[in-house]
């Protein structure tokens, strides 16, 4: 299997996310931090997670909360209908996205999420996130009802696919790609060593 971490080095970086995942929130929380800017907020749709039993979302919780506690976030709150379907609270990224609001609105969104429990399938939580980084009500939902926005997210999940990203958070190198929330600080690492050349 080939190493996903070989390829060009160069200075071009993006964070890829999608706001169901609590791997990409707990990556999302450090990523300003960890990666040197100018680093593009990508957002997608990833696969939906895949759990054969309630005991494996439990464990899931689990490793995330004790994740959570050792970066020293805020305790988790779950959403009561976790996992949710995304694709609204993505429609509604891409739109921040176009408008230059992804990381601040990316942030509050997943706040409302995992630290309000608060499930992004649900408009209001939508544009209370949108809110926080005055996104106009009345211009998302119109956004999000566009063939455009959706078509723009549809693309960049393809994409995404398309250079090896399965799963979220990932974080693209020029042409490597790092997947995984453990793997931030090597990106991190990375893209700095490629801003240096």
């Amino acid at each position: 299997m080939a190493d996903p971490r070989v390829g060009a080095v160069s200075a071009d970086a993006a964070f890829y996310f999608d706001l169901r995942s609590p791997q990409a929130y707990l990556a999302a929380e450090r990523a300003l931090r960890v990666l040197p800017a100018p680093c593009e907020w990508q957002p997608i749709l990833s696969p939906e997670p895949a759990f054969r039993c309630e005991a494996e979302v439990d464990a899931m919780r689990e490793s995330v909360q004790v994740r959570a506690r050792a970066l020293q976030l805020q305790p988790l709150r779950w959403p009561a209908s976790y996992p949710y379907d995304s694709r609204q609270a993505m429609l509604a990224a891409t739109y921040a996205k176009r408008i230059g609001k992804t990381v601040a609105f990316a942030l509050a969104a997943f706040r409302q999420a995992f630290a309000g429990g608060r499930a992004l399938d649900i408009e209001d939580n939508v544009l209370i996130a949108a809110a926080a980084c005055e996104i106009h009500p009345a211009a998302l939902r119109r956004a999000m009802a566009t063939r455009s926005i959706a078509a723009e997210l549809d693309r960049a999940s393809e994409e995404a696919v398309s250079i090896g990203i399965h799963d979220v958070p990932a974080v693209r190198v020029g042409e490597r790609v790092l997947v995984g929330e453990l793997s931030l600080e090597a990106a991190g690492e990375l893209l700095a060593k490629a801003r240096s050349l």
